[in-house]
């Protein structure tokens, strides 16, 4: 079944524990964001309320004793992308209450899926794919309805080779 709009909100919005990512996109190529990137790439300030609306989801989801988490796949050298999103995304995502957490596969990729797809997975019960083209525009979100096992192993691989976000971008020229 394909995802959008409020079906999607409400689809993710009813996690029970967790809603995991595997995020795994050099480039996400999302039209709300065009304007925040580009800013970035010239060196401006980050506006005050930058991805407000997800921290304010993402605190209501963990107030409510709800987790949210991803790992973010990434290879170096890292995409302007990627450093506009660890520059202005991550660290207010972390505030927020987010557990996100960097796994470089540039000299190993430990047997994950690097495929062109991201997912969320939620309590490990539900699971949507998030399919791209290769530009990074999303075409669409669409639920899975087969075996979850290898989702849960690669999510545990993940996890096990991933480092805290802030560990990662230490010493890094953002």
């Amino acid at each position: 079944m394909l995802l959008d709009g409020e079906r999607w909100r409400e689809f993710f919005d009813s996690f029970e524990r967790e809603a995991w990512r595997f995020e795994a996109q050099p480039t996400y190529t999302m039209p709300r964001e065009q304007g925040s990137v580009a800013r970035f790439l010239r060196g401006e300030g980050k506006p005050a309320d930058h991805n407000a609306r997800w921290h304010e989801r993402v605190r209501r989801y963990v107030g409510s004793g709800r987790n949210v988490g991803r790992v973010r796949i990434v290879r170096r050298p890292l995409t302007d992308y990627q450093r506009y999103q660890f520059a202005w995304g991550i660290p207010g995502n972390i505030r927020a209450g987010e557990d996100i957490r960097v796994l470089d596969v540039t000299e190993d990729d430990h047997g994950l899926p690097l495929n062109g797809r991201d997912w969320w997975m939620f309590d490990e019960t539900r699971l949507v794919h998030l399919n791209f083209r290769p530009d990074g525009a999303q075409i669409n979100r669409e639920t899975y309805s087969g075996d979850l096992a290898p989702y849960r192993t690669w999510k545990q691989v993940a996890l096990q080779h991933a480092v805290p976000f802030e560990e990662y971008v230490k010493g890094l020229d953002l």
